[in-house]
């Protein structure tokens, strides 16, 4: 079995309300593979990620996570902060006090991952939404972060932009040994990933194959529905 790059132990977070969004929690995300966070509005996964992030702390618990960590946000807009590519992508190195060349060496390597390499001198405003979300990835990846975690991603994409950014992910997964916890509501995505959780009510209630935790998704959204 592959070591847990994610390692989460009786997770607990609520808000001030006293609605209680994530109930002793407990999972792993196997190091080196693309894993989906599944369930209906109200489910924790976004609480789930956020956590993981650093951005809010949970009541009680414990989580580990392999560092360093990339968060992409649902809205690229909301983390692409410089006026070109290439700028934003070297602004979360400013810290690592790296050289110039080896500033530009990150930002070319990072690019090229994302097949953006082109667009290094392209103003952020000039781009698509679903290469802004790349822009994101090649920020994580200049970093050299080990683990992603991806916030609904393709929530504000058109369907083509959908299905590239889930297959470069599952790319970048395979061949840079990255490990990707992705929240979703998009069933088709399911397919791209190696596992999948599904939670409910702050808990994981399945996990494992993905073709089958979308299969008892799909069914408890029929049975609400019905």
């Amino acid at each position: 079995m592959p070591s847990s790059a994610i390692q989460i132990q009786d997770l607990c977070f609520g808000w001030a309300s006293n609605k209680s969004v994530l109930d002793r929690l407990t999972l792993a995300v196997p190091k080196g593979e693309f894993w989906m966070l599944l369930g209906t509005n109200g489910s924790g996964k976004s609480t789930l990620l956020r956590i993981l992030a650093g951005l809010i702390e949970p009541q009680s618990g414990t989580f580990e996570t392999a560092q360093p960590l990339g968060f992409v946000f649902q809205n690229p807009d909301h983390q692409l902060v410089m006026p070109t590519v290439g700028a934003d992508v070297a602004f979360g190195l400013v810290s690592e006090q790296l050289t110039l060349q080896q500033v530009r060496d990150r930002v070319d390597e990072a690019l090229d991952a994302v097949n953006l390499l082109d667009l290094r001198r392209r103003p952020i405003y000039a781009l698509s939404g679903g290469q802004k979300q790349r822009i994101a990835i090649a920020g994580a990846i200049a970093r050299h972060c080990e683990v992603l975690l991806l916030d609904e991603p393709t929530a504000l994409l058109d369907p083509d932009s959908q299905r590239d950014l889930v297959i470069q992910v599952q790319r970048l997964v395979k061949e840079r040994g990255l490990t990707a916890l992705w929240v979703t509501h998009r069933l088709e995505e399911v397919d791209y990933c190696d596992g999948a959780f599904l939670l409910e009510a702050g808990q994981v209630l399945n996990q494992g194959e993905p073709a089958q935790i979308r299969a008892q998704l799909l069914a408890r959204w029929q049975a609400t529905a019905s």
